[in-house]
């Protein structure tokens, strides 16, 4: 196997298929590896796969961030589904609601949402009385993963069946003794509510077991399995709830103003009490951590300076960091950042924006490397500030043509200025003279992708659009909008190994693999 890498990002719900219901679903992985194993792409990384709240999209406003969402279950091969009479089952407005899913361009969360719970609480209703209560294998198999994974799942469980029975209201606004969770209310809690517990283990056992056949499909197509691990949960979830010691509630984490904001960025988040999580010898971190190492060949670690520091923003008064010196960021990022790498998970730190040297000192450290974006790798400090060659790159790090909050490549190069075209052309090793500089082309596309490939870093990722030459954005950060985490493929996955496009595309990646030593041996 080569020590040079090189993969897709690409969002699950991206990936929509023929059988599927809008959206992509957890066996489109293994679809999509099978296409990947031809153009020599060894790695696929998604975004964050957590249960979202009702009517949001953001993969990184999940309820949950240990969870998978039921949405991405694949409902024809559940046998309590099959068993209720399918899709047939179903009423005249979910049916209507698939259909009209799978016929626009984009995801709608919506529709797939009220149909997918439908026809999952409809396949419960036989597990719970033809598997659970007789006792069955299913059931045992489910008891097991409820006992393996309770640490997290009994939480999540019991939080969602509370958050339906106070209509959705955030748990601050429970009753106390649910808020502050006394433990004679959560067990009387959970006698009332055992099966609307149950049914919510259940869809994370068939999520999982959905989950873990794609991930050995896609490793034996030689693709390892990348996930996104979101910088810290919504406010009005299991893990806050679970732990609202550990987190400063009324304090919103976000970051400073910097080149690319004069006011920086509130998140509404809240922000990690991060002397208290210390002092508790990151206990859940660490879990969390193990977690991801079940689900994940690797992880990609959003925001991690805010693991060495967190920007917080009080109700009243000035913004601060926590922790507050130096040294004890310094500390406590080693410190997170090694029960991480202590997983055995490949790590990638998402350092982009105004980093200090120490976080990315302390990265090198630990051999986890950062990444460098194409159009932003120049050398700002010398004049005419020439991009840097990718092959200039240093080996520990993770080269890419765009991440998933930026333009792809043909909009970044048609609103590009003409220096910093005549600039990149340069990088590339071409003819900047007056008049020299190439309009968008497929030709161009392929100049930027071998560039890629020639990059010293092990590690290689494409936004799929740039692979193809699309313009399609996945997310405009700063807006909300149905523009946002709707984009799907222009094919569904089962035709990536016929269509005309996807089969040149693979041929060319399998070429440039070959001949950048990034291919699979």
């Amino acid at each position: 196997m080569s020590d040079r890498h090189v993969g897709l990002i690409v969002p699950l719900f991206s990936l929509r298929s023929e059988r599927g219901w809008g959206i992509g679903e957890l066996p489109d992985i293994a679809t999509t590896a099978a296409w990947m194993q031809d153009a020599s792409l060894d790695r696929l990384m998604l975004l964050p796969l957590g249960t979202l709240p009702e009517g949001q999209t953001s993969p990184y406003s999940a309820i949950s961030t240990l969870g998978i969402d039921p949405m991405y279950i694949r409902l024809d091969e559940l046998p309590e589904f099959a068993g209720q009479g399918g899709i047939a089952r179903l009423s005249d407005r979910a049916r209507a609601g698939i259909d009209e899913a799978r016929r626009v361009p984009a995801v709608r969360y919506d529709l797939v949402r009220e149909a997918k719970s439908e026809a999952l609480r409809l396949a419960f209703t036989l597990f719970l009385e033809g598997e659970w209560r007789a006792g069955t294998d299913r059931a045992r198999e489910l008891a097991a993963y409820i006992e393996r994974e309770g640490w997290w799942l009994d939480d999540y469980a019991l939080f969602l069946a509370l958050r339906q029975r106070h209509a959705l209201v955030s748990w601050r606004h429970w009753p106390a003794p649910l808020a502050g969770r006394d433990p004679s209310a959560l067990d009387q809690a959970r006698r009332e509510l055992a099966d609307e517990v149950l049914y919510h283990q259940w869809t994370q056992w068939t999520a999982e077991r959905q989950w873990q056949v794609a991930r050995a499909v896609a490793h034996a197509c030689g693709v390892a399995l990348f996930g996104d691990l979101p910088f810290v949960a919504n406010g009005d979830s299991p893990e806050v709830w679970a732990h609202a010691g550990e987190f400063l509630l009324d304090v919103s984490a976000g970051v400073p103003p910097d080149a690319f904001s004069d006011t920086g960025q509130d998140w509404g988040l809240p922000t990690y009490n991060w002397p208290v999580i210390a002092a508790g010898g990151y206990a859940w971190q660490r879990r969390r951590a193990a977690r991801m190492a079940a689900m994940f060949d690797g992880l990609r670690v959003d925001h991690v300076i805010g693991l060495f520091r967190t920007y917080g923003r009080p109700p009243e008064g000035e913004p601060y960091f926590i922790p507050a010196t130096e040294d004890d960021q310094i500390a406590q990022g080693r410190a997170i950042m090694q029960i991480f790498a202590d997983t055995g998970l490949t790590l990638i730190a998402e350092d982009l924006g105004a980093t200090p040297e120490f976080v990315r000192t302390v990265l090198a450290e630990l051999g986890i490397p950062g990444c460098r974006v194409m159009r932003w790798e120049r050398e700002w400090k010398v004049e005419g500030q020439p991009f840097i060659d990718p092959a200039q790159y240093p080996a520990r790090s993770a080269a890419m043509t765009g991440t998933h909050d930026t333009e792809p490549l043909v909009v970044w190069w048609a609103h590009a200025s003409e220096d910093e075209r005549r600039a990149f052309v340069r990088m590339l090793g071409g003819d900047a003279a007056d008049g020299g500089l190439p309009e968008w082309s497929a030709e161009l596309r392929d100049r930027i992708l071998a560039a890629a490939y020639r990059s010293g870093s092990s590690e290689l990722f494409f936004p799929i659009q740039d692979v193809f030459g699309w313009p399609d954005r996945i997310n405009v950060p700063g807006t909300v909008g149905p523009h946002n985490w709707t984009w799907t493929l222009p094919w569904p996955v089962e035709r990536l190994q016929d269509e005309p496009q996807a089969r040149e595309r693979a041929g060319v990646l399998r070429g440039l693999a070959e001949a950048t030593g990034r291919a699979r041996r």
